[in-house]
């Protein structure tokens, strides 16, 4: 009998490939996104300490009420916005995306492009 291995446990251990590879410091953040079903989330890391600069989710009340469902393409993109302008006001300018073993397809995509264009870099 074949034995299908659990998607999120494959994404696992992309994620600690990817991993191995990216580190965040304090002047370039990790920029980690983890994606639900029903909301996305994002977290600028500073790795040597083991300290979150900034963060952003759907579930913020900034885009709470504008965005009618978090798990879709335009929430994404409203959160790559909102962390793009938080990490402006922290002072970052580049981070190190790491898209959390995910495909860089779909809301990780549109959230990667939507903080390009708010001004972040990477």
């Amino acid at each position: 009998m074949i034995n299908k291995p659990c998607r999120n446990e494959v994404r696992k251990r992309k994620h600690a490939r990817v991993r191995k590879k990216i580190s965040g410091m304090p002047e370039r953040p990790r920029m980690c996104v983890f994606r639900s079903l029903s909301n996305i989330y994002v977290q600028l890391i500073d790795d040597t300490t083991g300290v979150t600069l900034a963060s952003a989710s759907t579930m913020d009340k900034e885009i709470k009420d504008s965005v009618k469902n978090g798990g879709n393409k335009e929430g994404a993109a409203e959160v790559g916005k909102l962390i793009a302008k938080r990490a402006q006001a922290a002072g970052i300018e580049t981070v190190v995306f790491d898209r959390g073993g995910y495909i860089y397809h779909g809301r990780v995509a549109a959230l990667a492009d939507a903080a390009r264009e708010a001004g972040l870099k990477f």
